[in-house]
Parts: structure tokens; sequence; C-alpha cells
């Protein structure tokens, strides 16, 4: 009798040896990122990434910022605003890329301490915000990366 209590209580052990130990789907997706217009904050899309948490890993391909935006409305704001990158998680990123796009043309943006300055032209604007946590002690390693879409309109 006290054979099969051990037995039972060994396969018990194994089995919760074999779970995802708390690993959720939330814990394999890269940090909420948000932007901030006028003090009020704005959630972006997640895009494409690569992200690994508690020895489990996952890498997601999605379409690019204009479709992934596809009927959502684009932020408003006034021609040359500030935009800020707002990240809560740490360790923050220590690369990051934005891209714009507009009328079929795309180009790098200058970010200075997680902003950004609104085009000064009307119109709207697609924009890909790439972030990369890459090993401080394996130059190209990287620990995860994660690209973030967002529009904004000027009026």
């Amino acid at each position: 009798m006290k054979k099969s209590y051990l037995i039972i209580a060994l396969l018990g052990l194994i089995n919760t040896g074999c779970t995802n130990n708390g690993v959720t789907k939330e814990n394999l997706s890269p940090p909420k990122t948000f932007i901030e217009v006028d003090n009020e904050r704005f959630e972006t899309i997640l895009g494409t990434y690569c992200w690994s948490s508690k020895g489990q890993s996952e890498c997601v391909d999605k379409a690019g910022p204009i479709e992934l935006l596809e009927g959502s409305e684009p932020i408003e704001v006034s021609p040359g605003e500030s935009v800020t990158f707002i990240m809560e998680y740490e360790p923050k990123p220590n690369k990051i890329y934005v891209l714009q796009i507009s009328n079929n043309e795309e180009s790098e943006v200058k970010v200075s301490n997680n902003h950004l300055s609104a085009p000064t032209q009307k119109g709207i604007y697609y924009y890909s915000y790439g972030a990369w946590w890459m090993d401080e002690k394996k130059e190209s390693i990287s620990n995860g990366d994660a690209n973030y879409a967002f529009a904004l309109e000027v009026k």
C-alpha cells in the first residue's frame, strides 16, 4: 500500500516538473509600449518580435505597420509636436530604431531621450518603433526584440 502511494506521489512530482512553471502567453510577449502626446497616453500595436522568458522563447512574424493599423484611427498631433515613448519595463531596451512611412516613402526618425518630433507637414504618418535588448557581454546577441506600430495624423 505504501508503495502505491509513493508511486503516485512520484508521478505527481514528475508531472509538476513537466509543466510550464508559470510561463504564460503574457510572459512570452514583449512589454507594452505607449506613446504620449500632450499628456495623453496611447497604446501601440505589437508587431514582429522574438522574446524569451523563464527558458521559453517565441518568435512571431506579423505584417508591417500600415497593415497592422488598418481600421484604427491615427493619433492627432500638431505640426512638430513632441511624442514620447513610454515603456514600463526593466531593463529598458538598449537599442532602438524608428521608421516613418508616408506616401510609400520610408525614412529613419531621430529619437532623443525617448522623444521624437511630429512632422511639420499635414498628413498621416505610419511608424515602426523597433526595440532591442542586446546582450551587454556578447555584442551580436539579442536577448529580445520587438516592433511596435502607431500612426500620427498631423492636423
